[in-house]
């Protein structure tokens, strides 16, 4: 594999279709996305794997929205990792990049040695999609079980969805020789479609919480099993090394099941927050209430929890009292 093949993948998700089967996935290989994420915090190693899992799984789940869409994912918890964010921003145009940022927000005194799962407790995994002005959220929740996050996703589109979905994932640190110590992840996203099934089905689910197996039968029992023992056979460093193309892993894996592959999506760690959405943020609050937020120094401050950025402003130039408001 040449150097610059290895940089083409990166950072990508490839959309395929497996046409012996009726089953559709995609393929990510995130490298500086991840490093993007995780550079901005200095989470406990518990608290990086989770992020980097939830932020394979935004990467998969988000390459299906449409153009300006956006994908969140969220985890609520009473653990010691409280709460875990992604959002996927679709691209602005066809052929655009998609951009990913994600955080977590956790009880250092509470973590414990154990599964990074484990660090999570009772609570639900959530899937918001904003479709734009104009147009109602959709959600849906389920609760947290399986022992992973993936397991988590692969119980929401079985209840919420009614698609039968699996991943395989891969994520960890690349000590690559010559090259600096950084993330690096990838995984693999099967998705059985019914005959006549949006992406986003309507109806909450109720009841016990529904696995895959659950929604197939007969021809596509087989068919889905099949293609589920072949995805159980790709390797940690097959996922998430730069050594396999895409390409390459999808015909070790499916070359029997006649693997159909599309275009490419390219995503990029990205942050939407802005000076202007700061001011827009407490343009609600009056001069008495921003008196309240300002600073010893006499400043408004406030961090961007997602990618780190500090912003200081003048106290008299926020609010709808402020200097410059007309």
């Amino acid at each position: 594999m040449t150097t610059g093949s290895q940089i083409a993948w990166d950072d990508s998700v490839l959309p395929f279709q497996l046409d012996a089967s009726d089953i559709r996935g995609r393929l990510a290989r995130l490298d500086g996305v991840l490093q993007g994420i995780l550079k901005q915090h200095d989470y406990p190693p518990q608290v990086e794997a989770l992020v980097a899992e939830m932020a394979l799984l935004t990467a998969l789940i988000g390459q299906t929205v449409k153009l300006r869409w956006k994908l969140q994912l969220q985890v609520q918890s009473k653990g010691p990792v409280r709460m875990i964010a992604t959002d996927y921003y679709g691209p602005e145009e066809e052929g655009g990049i998609a951009r990913i940022r994600a955080y977590a927000s956790y009880d250092a005194d509470r973590l414990t040695d154990a599964a990074p799962f484990d660090q999570v407790g009772e609570g639900y995994f959530a899937i918001m999609i904003d479709q734009g002005q104009g147009m109602t959220p959709y959600q849906g929740i389920t609760p947290l079980a399986g022992g992973s996050l993936a397991a988590c996703a692969e119980a929401y589109f079985a209840q919420s969805e009614q698609l039968p979905t699996r991943f395989n994932l891969s994520f960890g640190q690349s000590t690559e020789p010559g090259v600096a110590e950084h993330w690096r992840g990838g995984g693999i996203m099967l998705q059985h479609m019914p005959k006549a099934s949006p992406f986003v089905a309507q109806g909450e689910g109720s009841g016990d919480v529904l696995t895959a197996s659950d929604l197939v039968q007969g021809d596509e029992e087989e068919n889905w099993n099949r293609a589920n023992i072949l995805l159980d056979t790709a390797e940690a460093m097959e996922l998430m090394g730069p050594q396999l193309e895409p390409n390459d892993l999808l015909l070790r894996l499916f070359h029997e099941e006649e693997p159909r592959v599309y275009d490419a999506q390219p995503v990029r760690f990205g942050c939407t927050c802005s000076e202007d959405r700061v001011r827009q943020s407490l343009s609600i609050y009056s001069a008495r209430d921003i008196e309240k937020m300002t600073t010893d120094a006499g400043r408004v401050t406030a961090d961007c929890q997602f990618c780190g950025a500090h912003y200081d402003l003048d106290p008299a130039t926020v609010g709808f009292e402020a200097e410059d408001s007309a």
